[in-house]
């Protein structure tokens, strides 16, 4: 029975740990929009992973008047997120071979400014 209990308390554990620090990306500004990359999964591997990009301001609210496009290559093809609702969320699947810099392009809707931020990836191991 003590067996029992400590197994639950280490997988209670294990499932509310953050992750690994090696893998975070962390997070840039661009204006007043602090836009930050988290992945699904949350290790990545080589192949097809979603990317969920959170633009937020200093103060937490949401950053939603933009177009959002991510790529994994330089030569590769700008792919546009979708956007969950007013929620500042962009979210989008993309094949990622290996690759080590995921390239964001930010472009405001009503006045065209744009720029292209690049996040460093981090891949679990195989």
């Amino acid at each position: 029975m003590r067996g029992l209990i400590l197994v639950m308390i280490v997988a209670l554990l294990g499932a509310c740990s953050d992750v690994d620090p090696r893998y975070k990306i962390a997070p840039q500004k661009w204006g007043d929009a602090i836009i930050e990359v988290q992945t699904r999964p949350e290790v990545l591997k080589p192949g097809m992973n979603e990317f969920l990009l959170l633009a937020t301001t200093k103060h937490g609210r949401p950053v939603f008047d933009m177009v959002v496009y991510i790529k994994a290559t330089p030569e590769g093809k700008w792919e546009q997120t979708m956007e969950d609702g007013e929620s500042g969320v962009y979210r989008r699947a993309l094949l990622t071979p290996g690759t080590p810099t995921l390239y964001v392009k930010l472009r405001k809707r009503l006045t065209d400014e744009s720029t292209v931020l690049k996040f460093p990836l981090v891949y679990g191991e195989e």
